[in-house]
């Protein structure tokens, strides 16, 4: 099965939930409507043609330019990106990639963090995965059943992997540059 299939098969199932990426991309890709990213995962995961049982990781991207000499393309819109890589045991070498757009503030609001549905409840694995990113990216995974920071401390202010994130010169006393 092609990954032309497996987009159609989403697409037929979904409809405009689910958006096919570029026929030439490298890791063929869909981007699912956030609202309905638990349920298109668990399609992937449980339909006989598709079974994607293992989910290898997830992954954020934040898509703001913040190099002056690299201007943004016209309609380029700031925004953060939750990708899921998936693979399958059931037909081994089958991987697919679904990815979640989301603004980098939830409503428009700065320091509102955005959301979408936790897939841990699909795939065990997602758990610390979603814990990761959103302690280095600050997107917040609604319904997952362990929200805690992961890899910075209780205290840490901000998520450093966004573009925009200013390091403190110190953290309890150690200086940090």
């Amino acid at each position: 099965m092609t990954p032309a299939d497996i987009t159609a098969i989403l697409q037929d199932r979904f409809g405009a939930a689910v958006t096919p990426g570029p026929a030439a991309a490298l890791d063929p890709f869909v981007t699912a409507d956030p609202a309905r990213l638990a349920e298109v995962c668990t399609f992937l995961r449980d339909d006989p043609r598709l079974r994607f049982d293992l989910l290898n990781d997830i992954s954020g991207v934040d898509y703001l330019e913040t190099d002056p000499k690299k201007a943004p393309k016209a309609g380029f819109d700031p925004h953060l990106e939750v990708v899921y890589h998936l693979s399958s045991f059931a037909f081994p070498g089958r991987r697919f990639t679904v990815k979640v757009v989301l603004p980098r503030w939830k409503d428009g609001v700065v320091g509102e963090l955005p959301e979408t549905p936790s897939v841990a409840a699909v795939w065990r694995t997602a758990d610390w995965q979603e814990r990761e990113v959103y302690d280095l990216l600050g997107v917040r995974f609604a319904g997952h059943p362990d929200p805690r920071r992961i890899l910075l401390a209780d205290d840490w202010e901000g998520h450093p992997l966004r573009k925009d994130y200013e390091y403190p010169l110190e953290y309890h006393g150690i200086r940090c540059r």
